[in-house]
């Protein structure tokens, strides 16, 4: 048990370092707003979760600080220049609604910054996918002049993405800040996979999935450009990374979560191919929580198979001891 949790704040800090330096990418792109808004996300975070988890007659832990994690995530995918309120209430609906409504971190059947992302998209959907160029940084009070659509919205729109790969590595382009720094997110995956801080299943499945089909059926004319495109736009790096692939989420053996992963990717590359839907990953892995749920019960039988198996063949042992005994 106690190794259990050992783990699981060794996760949580992972993904906090990780996050934070996506966060410091954010912080050189657009300035001090963002940084109150990474500010004002853990703020909100933790004082729902405190709150909730004393109305709920329990305790805050150290294990709990996943409230954090997911806050920071959450406004790492917001536009730097999005309504504060707006990103409270999001956080608050994170924590509240997303997580502790189904019984807290041991038992979440969404992604807790998926399922608010999804819930502003549905609400306030122009403030969320509205930006500010890179290199335009916005007053903590001030209003932005003039905002644009992200580069995965022109792209998945025209077919165009009029960027260098040199931009691309750096997330010189516009979007949501901590989904498109493409190189650091390349480092987090490679990282916390080796850390086993995210399931390594659900991140190749996820990955696979999108690429295959990336190739099989071209978004423009050059495959290579469709494989790559596919890959660093509508938040796939970033929500393959957090998201699907959050061992909280995710299936825990790698067979399962590979096709879990597989399952989201093929289906989000779809709806980006046919209905030329921004961020659709983030939209599929919170409606995909059924075959994950799914695969968790057939792991759980698995197991209970397993034991009672182990169980009956030693309990056979000993009596076949027993009988040679009494024979002596």
């Amino acid at each position: 048990m106690l190794k259990s949790v050992r783990k699981e704040r060794l996760v949580w800090l992972d993904i906090m370092i990780t996050l934070v330096t996506l966060e410091l990418m954010s912080y050189f792109y657009y300035g001090i707003r963002s940084l109150v808004l990474a500010g004002i996300c853990i703020a909100f975070g933790f004082a729902a979760d405190l709150l909730s988890l004393r109305l709920m007659g329990r305790k805050f832990t150290a294990d709990d600080l996943t409230c954090t994690s997911d806050a920071l995530m959450l406004s790492l995918m917001f536009p730097a220049v999005i309504d504060f309120k707006i990103a409270g209430i999001a956080v608050v609906f994170a924590t509240v609604v997303a997580k502790n409504l189904f019984g807290g971190r041991r038992n979440m059947i969404f992604q807790p910054a998926a399922a608010a992302y999804v819930f502003v998209l549905t609400s306030w959907g122009r403030q969320l996918l509205q930006f500010t160029e890179p290199h335009v940084k916005t007053g903590v009070f001030e209003k932005p002049d003039v905002l644009v659509n992200s580069a995965s919205h022109s792209f998945n729109m025209t077919g165009v993405f009029k960027h260098t790969d040199f931009e691309i590595l750096l997330g010189n382009f516009s979007g949501a800040p901590g989904t498109v720094s493409i190189l650091l997110l390349s480092v987090a995956a490679v990282v916390l996979m080796f850390r086993k801080s995210i399931s390594a299943g659900a991140f190749l499945g996820t990955i696979f999935g999108t690429g295959f089909f990336a190739l099989l059926t071209p978004m423009v004319s050059q495959r290579g450009a469709s494989l790559k495109y596919s890959l660093v736009t509508n938040m796939v790096l970033f929500a393959a990374i957090y998201i699907v692939s959050d061992l909280r989420i995710a299936p825990k053996r790698n067979y399962y979560a590979f096709f879990y992963g597989l399952f989201i990717g093929v289906f989000s590359y779809v709806l980006v191919l046919t209905g030329a839907k921004e961020n659709a990953i983030v939209i599929v892995s919170v409606l995909f929580t059924p075959v994950a749920l799914g695969f968790k019960n057939l792991e759980k039988k698995i197991d209970t198979a397993a034991n009672e198996y182990e169980n009956t063949a030693a309990s056979t042992g000993n009596k076949t001891g027993e009988g040679e005994i009494s024979v002596e």
